[in-house]
């Protein structure tokens, strides 16, 4: 019975965090894209700092119409957003956030996190084959390309620090890390991270979704809450990215003086905020340049890393 307990609160807790956390995320782009924009609108909504933007954005959400077009095939186009947010959901219960706080600590959950979040693309692929409009088709298509492009630099990174700790095992790598790790992995950490906002297809690598020249990319044809879940995985991918190079490459919940989730939670929003201000700061890159970057920029990259850690694990002995 305390078994079944236990699992039913961590299951709980996960969830709360996975509702919670995206929003907070969601939040926040309103009001920093609004201060390094001088957007007035967010601002507003509620009075005191627009703190009510995010419930009007749910409102309306609520109120638009549940539309289905009718050369869309219905059960694929309905399954989409959800193919898109659950995964997520389920990286969530092997990221540690403290000293025994995690919902599963699996002996390879560095490859069980990098096997999910790739399922998670499947999402925006099914969206556009199934929507039956050629703006959301080539959307589709943009994703399943960036998808293959940026999954290996994205894996190799990782593989780095699994060499460096010697461990599969998110928790077991935190507990590996060392602060000289910092300048030692932080060509794979640029990496990662890089890699990681490509595949949530955030700016300024959004191709897929150039919301100017194919409108909304797979999710054109999304309406009301279907279009909200779109936007609800894209938060949660957000927090996972920062959560997962935070626990890789930045230490996860080592720090001095305040408790060990206080430090994870810092570090993941201080890299959310870094998210944000790489889409108010930076052009879209063209569809060749994307390519380009991953294939001639951080797969070498990634390659270095691994050597430079395989020779500084040999020379340590």
């Amino acid at each position: 019975m305390a078994e079944v307990l236990d699992v039913a609160v961590r299951l709980v807790v996960i969830i709360a965090i996975f509702l919670v956390l995206p929003l907070v995320a969601g939040q926040m782009e309103h009001k920093v894209m609004a201060h390094m924009q001088a957007r007035l609108g967010p601002m507003y909504a509620g009075g005191f700092h627009g703190w009510a933007q995010l419930i009007a954005d749910g409102v309306k959400f609520m109120q638009k119409e549940e539309v289905i077009p009718t050369a869309a095939d219905r059960r694929v186009f309905v399954l989409a957003p959800g193919v898109a947010l659950i995964p997520y959901l389920v990286v969530m219960i092997v990221i540690p956030v403290g000293p025994g706080l995690v919902g599963v600590d699996l002996d390879a959950g560095l490859f069980f996190v990098l096997a999910v979040m790739g399922v998670g693309v499947l999402g925006s692929i099914m969206a556009g084959w199934s929507s039956g409009n050629k703006y959301s088709v080539l959307g589709g298509i943009r994703s399943a390309a960036q998808l293959m492009s940026y999954e290996l630099p994205l894996v190799l990174a990782a593989s780095s620090v699994a060499m460096a700790a010697g461990t599969l095992s998110l928790p077991g790598i935190v507990e590996s890390w060392q602060w000289w790790w910092l300048p030692w992995q932080a060509i794979g950490g640029v990496v990662f991270f890089t890699a990681g906002l490509a595949e949530l297809r955030r700016p300024p690598f959004d191709m897929p979704i150039a919301d100017s020249e194919i409108i909304m990319g797979p999710m054109t044809e999304y309406t009301g809450m279907r279009f909200a879940l779109f936007m609800l995985a894209e938060y949660a991918g957000i927090i996972v990215i920062s959560a997962l190079t935070s626990v890789l490459f930045l230490g996860g919940w080592h720090g001095p003086f305040l408790p060990g989730p206080v430090w994870m939670l810092l570090k993941v929003f201080l890299l959310v905020f870094v998210v944000i201000w790489l889409r108010v700061s930076y052009p879209r890159l063209r569809e060749d340049q994307l390519q380009r970057l991953a294939w001639v920029g951080l797969v070498p990259l990634a390659l270095v890393q691994l050597a430079l850690t395989g020779v500084v694990r040999v020379l340590a002995g």
